[in-house]
């Protein structure tokens, strides 16, 4: 097995051993499976195609209320509901019901995850 070295910060090592103390694993076995985790949700983005139906989660501070709404009025024409709610004081949370061509719902979710203001951008295809 390759061994790589990574720099992170102290809260997500904590983060990490939080993880691993609940699952009884490792470090790396906690890290190879959040890779494995990142990489099927990614090749499940990259094979979206045809006509699809998706939910879109993304959270961010709300001081990026505007940039996520600059994001969202670039595809209004597949977004068939959008809520906005706040999360508390300082967060808020987007939900998007998508639809249209896989390739249109990859660029809006690429777009969100992109933009490194966003806190999480989660995916689920129908």
């Amino acid at each position: 097995m390759t061994i790589i070295s990574i720099s992170i910060s102290e809260d997500v090592v904590s983060e990490l051993d939080n993880i691993r103390t609940k699952l009884g694993a490792g470090r790396s076995e906690v890290v190879r499976a959040g890779i494995k985790s990142l990489s099927q949700e990614e090749q499940q983005r990259q094979k979206l195609q045809g006509q699809k139906s998706a939910v879109l989660v993304v959270t961010h501070l709300n001081e990026y209320d505007t940039l996520a709404s600059e994001i969202m009025h670039s595809f209004e024409d597949m977004i068939r509901t959008h809520t906005h709610n706040k999360i508390d004081e300082k967060r808020c949370v987007e939900i998007f019901v998508l639809d249209g061509m896989g390739d249109g719902i990859r660029n809006i979710t690429d777009e969100f995850v992109k933009n490194k203001k966003m806190d999480s951008v989660k995916l689920m295809v129908l």
